[in-house]
């Protein structure tokens, strides 16, 4: 047999059953192309809402991508709060001190020995008299950092702060029979003392101000003349000239203001402007309602 033979060359019937095996295929070609005709039409729905019941409809979902979630910082603790910091100066602690360091009336006045000087309102005296001392009302925040470690808090310090009452006078001093406007606290966790006190007076040569010293424990504290740092506030301009416009409650300080400047204390007037910044407390309220006032102090540990 040759294997080049070709089905043409086979005979008539053998062409016949060629063509009806070619018919049949045609035939079930578009049976089938029918077939998925319908299957696509049915897919698809006929637009009608009935036509929809008996398919459902498979859709492949978009991915989408999880969201990043923004981390949310933890709170910044008032310890931490601190920022730019600097060293306070060392300033006079003045000629009324009562922290041992000088006499009053012939003897040594040291109240850091007293029973009671550790205290956060210190509007009253303790001593022998129980006289509370006017004014409007200011409560101060210090917050003690180290300047070294970047203004990180100080705890387990104690401030003593003092200071003039509205007419200028100094307890233990000029107002000999009084102790009040002196008092102790103790540093917390954040470095913070809060004491409640009043605003201070003006009087004649000096910048309004409010002294204080530190110690490095209240033991040291409590046994006087171990200060680590000894010095001063300056009360801001705007907040003492509303406060002294009350001549009733502040006598003699809207006269005496006016004839001072900062920049030519005998405290202040040396210092850089950044200290000065720092040394001056922030103030919120009002002389009715009473004011907030918070500074920093900055130590060389």
């Amino acid at each position: 047999m040759n294997h080049d033979d070709h089905d043409h060359d086979l005979g008539l019937a053998h062409d016949l059953r060629v063509m009806e095996r070619m018919v049949q295929r045609r035939r079930a070609l578009r049976w089938f192309a029918g077939a998925g005709t319908l299957a696509l039409v049915a897919g698809c729905g006929s637009g009608s809402g009935d036509a929809e019941t008996d398919v459902t409809a498979t859709t492949t979902a978009t991915p989408t991508p999880s969201p990043t979630p923004t981390p949310t910082p933890s709170a910044t603790s008032t310890s931490s709060a601190t920022t730019g910091c600097v060293l306070n100066p060392t300033e006079t602690g003045g000629p009324y001190p009562a922290d041992g360091t000088n006499s009053a009336s012939g003897s040594t006045s040291n109240v850091l020995t007293a029973t009671g000087i550790v205290r956060s309102d210190i509007r009253a005296s303790f001593l022998s008299s129980s006289t509370v001392a006017t004014g409007v009302q200011v409560t101060l925040t210090l917050t003690l950092v180290d300047v070294n470690q970047s203004c990180a808090p100080l705890a387990g310090y104690a401030i003593y702060l003092w200071h003039c009452d509205r007419e200028g006078h100094y307890s233990l001093y000029t107002a000999a029979a009084e102790s009040y406007l002196r008092g102790v606290q103790v540093t917390d966790s954040n470095g913070q003392v809060t004491f409640t006190t009043i605003f201070p007076g003006c009087y004649d040569g000096r910048w309004p101000h409010i002294h204080f010293e530190v110690f490095s424990s209240l033991a040291n504290a409590l046994g006087g003349r171990y200060a680590t740092l000894t010095s001063q506030l300056a009360l801001p301009s705007s907040t003492c000239a509303t406060v002294y416009a009350d001549t009733t409650t502040y006598p003699s300080s809207a006269s005496n203001f006016a004839r001072v400047a900062l920049s030519s204390d005998n405290v202040f007037g040396d210092n850089t402007t950044q200290q000065n910044t720092q040394m001056t407390p922030t103030f919120t309220g009002t002389p009715t309602a009473g004011y907030a006032a918070t500074a920093v102090i900055g130590l060389a540990r």
